[in-house]
């Protein structure tokens, strides 16, 4: 089971800009190579800090209005945002290291729950 969730444009307003936590949006298409390569680092990203940071995935030919929306104009692009803000973006397939580090600063923004 995949630990991203796939939103439309109908759902992204309520899942990310209003959902509470930081989250990693996936823009990406199908046809992608570089994004089909991306998908097994952000699951296993995911797997360390989903209690903490909601990763979602949107599919471009899908959501067309949402790539105008936020300027995506190359696949794979991650748009990390808090607080309904983005806060961050990444382009192309980065190294993991580069992955680790942005996402792991975004999760340090995520409230204390304990």
């Amino acid at each position: 089971m995949s630990r991203l969730r796939e939103v439309t444009s109908r759902e992204f307003d309520v899942h990310v800009l209003q959902g509470g936590r930081p989250t990693v949006v996936d823009f990406y298409a199908p046809w992608c190579g570089p994004c089909r390569m991306l998908a097994p680092l952000l699951e296993e990203i995911a797997g360390r800090y989903g209690d903490r940071v909601q990763f979602v995935k949107v599919n471009i030919d899908e959501a067309p209005d949402l790539a105008n929306r936020y300027r995506v104009s190359g696949v794979p692009t991650l748009v990390l945002f808090f607080g309904g803000n983005e806060v961050d973006r990444v382009v192309g397939l980065p190294p993991q290291a580069v992955l680790d580090q942005k996402i792991g600063g975004l999760a340090q923004l995520a409230p204390s729950t304990s």
